[in-house]
């Protein structure tokens, strides 16, 4: 490599440190970092006091599934809000058998 290529290559590693260390926080102060220690919640995370299943969400969380329900969905019932991919559209084509992206 070219000694001016080396110097562009530095440059520009030295520009993304300075960017990084200088980079603006959010508006409103610290907000908890998560992952840094996975089995605690951090401090001052924002946390859901209350959920409530209104009228769509059974309807939406089953979509694509056919009665008799399996007792394997009972799970359901202690579902709140937290993400799971139950509920959300995975792969397309031929893998979408609940038909989660069909409208």
């Amino acid at each position: 490599m070219k000694k001016t290529a080396q110097i562009g290559v530095l440059l520009v590693f030295v520009l993304a440190a300075i960017g990084a260390a200088t980079a603006d926080e959010p508006e409103g102060g610290n907000y908890p970092i998560g992952g840094t220690t996975p089995g605690q919640r951090p401090v001052g995370a924002p946390v859901i006091q209350t959920f409530e299943k209104n009228s769509t969400w059974y309807p939406e969380a089953l979509k694509g599934i056919e009665g008799p329900y399996p007792s394997s969905l009972r799970f359901l019932e202690d579902q709140a809000n937290w993400y799971t991919p139950f509920s959300r559209p995975g792969m397309t084509d031929r893998y979408d058998i609940r038909g989660l992206h069909r409208r």
